[in-house]
């Protein structure tokens, strides 16, 4: 048991390359946003993002999961699996940039950018490939080839943070101090007037390259088109659609309730302010979603192995703690990572912890959800997530009006722990694992205790502060030794071996 979880360990970190550390580089451009953009021209940002993470789910329509559940069951048909999922979701995302191409300036007016169709333009391309490169993606991942998969994904990332490190910083810099030959050459290739423009057609390139970098991968043997597997896959997915529109809904909704809720004179800087304190979560958001990308695949690979039960219970377990870690440091540490944010976006900070505390219990309803993905009953992920959606909606309707960007904070908290509540209770019937639910929440109590007492102790300096703030994280560390034996027994071997050395 301790072997498969160094190797989803190992995975998880090597995913974490270009989802970690990629993902984090390319956060790190907010900093750069929201210096550089008022507060409503993040908005913008933040609101076009949340489209397309809500269109994305349509697109893919939830193909990656069927892809790593009918390779496994089928492994001597594993080409026409890939083609037939990867050939769906190229029709629907065609379908997709057709009709985003034709009606653009429409759609732009509906959603209140008439001078810009240009976006609708460059999102629809963006949002189809994306969709598109999700199942070759996906097949690296179930191939088990995370170093290829990371490589790819860094090309990526690392030519959209380029562009825009170009368009957003160097570029204007270069027009108000250059020489006029300089400025004359800069100005073939940029106008000021685009600007958070920039920003999507960094994207959009960057988007494009990876799609070019991903073609091997796409044509590696012939792409077979299966009309019954497709039928069962589809089957299979669509309770998964279902349940990741849902669960999108209650990631990225929130954005663009406000912007139609809040006033409009104010809607956009609120939508920006939130959109850039919901990123400082970016260590925890970045670390589940590595760990997805690696534990997929690892569950259902480890789903006829007799232990299985017990191993997805201590997964459980080590995620959480690990997640708690995160929450700590940075809200132990937040006198620093404020700054990871511009002055004039600081004044929604208070929405941190709640996000935070949000997003681990969203994690631990990714491992729960594994019951139903591993025993085909996909219609209770689409259940559970339709019931968080509404829980979502209607927390955001009725109090945004009254509370703002705090009412859609505290949505995403109720919304996942119920859902948490909602899957652990069905799980027990259908799958029951021996999660050691006790401990799990004596962790999570001892986080949040530490959290408030930390908030008592007033600002000294910041060397006393920050060690202050190392002293309470290793107090959580003795706190997990001291409430689990697992935990002595898995750290012992270690510390014993590093005594030796």
């Amino acid at each position: 048991m301790t072997n498969a979880i160094k190797r989803l360990a190992g995975q998880t970190a090597i995913y974490g390359v270009s989802s970690i550390i990629g993902r984090l580089l390319n956060y790190l451009l907010v900093p750069v946003y929201t210096n550089y953009f008022l507060t409503h021209e993040f908005g913008v940002i933040a609101e076009m993002y949340s489209y397309v993470a809500i269109l994305i789910v349509i697109m893919t329509h939830g193909m990656e999961t069927a892809f790593f559940r009918f390779s496994e069951q089928e492994v001597k048909e594993k080409s026409k699996i890939f083609g037939t999922a990867l050939l769906s979701v190229f029709f629907i995302a065609s379908l997709f940039v057709l009709f985003t191409t034709t009606f653009s300036r429409e759609i732009a007016e509906m959603m209140r950018y008439p001078d810009h169709p240009e976006y609708v333009l460059w999102f629809g391309i963006i949002i189809g490939l994306d969709a598109l490169m999700s199942i070759p993606f996906a097949r690296l991942r179930a191939e088990n080839r995370p170093v290829h998969f990371a490589f790819i994904k860094l090309m990526g990332i690392g030519v959209n943070i380029i562009l825009v490190l170009f368009f957003v910083m160097a570029c204007p810099w270069v027009m108000e101090n250059g020489s006029p030959r300089v400025v004359a050459m800069v100005s073939a290739i940029y106008n000021p007037d685009i600007g958070v423009g920039y920003v999507f057609i960094s994207n959009l390139v960057a988007s494009s390259i990876t799609a070019i970098l991903l073609l091997p991968v796409i044509f590696r043997g012939k792409i077979v088109f299966s009309f019954l597997t497709w039928r069962h896959m589809l089957l299979y997915a669509l309770p998964l659609l279902v349940a990741g529109l849902a669960g999108i809904l209650n990631e990225a909704l929130d954005k663009i309730l406000l912007k139609y809720m809040l006033p409009e004179d104010i809607a956009m800087s609120q939508v920006g302010i939130y959109g850039a304190c919901y990123r400082v979560s970016v260590l925890m958001v970045l670390f589940i979603q590595a760990f997805r990308f690696a534990a997929e695949p690892f569950f259902f690979a480890e789903y006829k192995n007799e232990n299985a039960k017990a191993l997805y219970a201590r997964v459980m377990k080590v995620f959480v703690v690990t997640c708690l870690f995160i929450f700590l440091g940075i809200m132990l540490y937040m006198d620093i990572i404020q700054y990871f944010i511009g002055k004039d976006f600081r004044e929604g900070l208070d929405v941190v912890p709640i996000l935070l505390m949000a997003h681990i219990f969203l994690g631990i309803y990714f491992n729960l959800s594994i019951w139903y993905k591993l025993t085909g009953q996909t219609r209770f992920g689409a259940y559970i997530a339709v019931i968080g959606a509404a829980i979502t909606i209607l927390i955001n309707v009725l109090f945004i009006p009254r509370f703002g960007y705090y009412a859609s904070a505290w949505a995403h908290l109720v919304c996942y722990l119920f859902m948490t509540l909602i899957s652990w209770l069905w799980a027990r019937k259908h799958y029951p694992v021996p999660y050691d639910i006790g401990r799990i929440f004596l962790f999570i109590a001892a986080a949040l205790v530490l959290y408030r007492l930390h908030g008592f102790i007033p600002a000294i300096h910041n060397l006393v502060d920050w060690t202050i703030s190392a002293l309470f994280l290793a107090v959580f560390a003795f706190a997990v030794l001291a409430i689990d034996q697992e935990a002595r027994e898995t750290i012992r071997p270690a510390v014993r071996k590093l005594l030796k050395r």
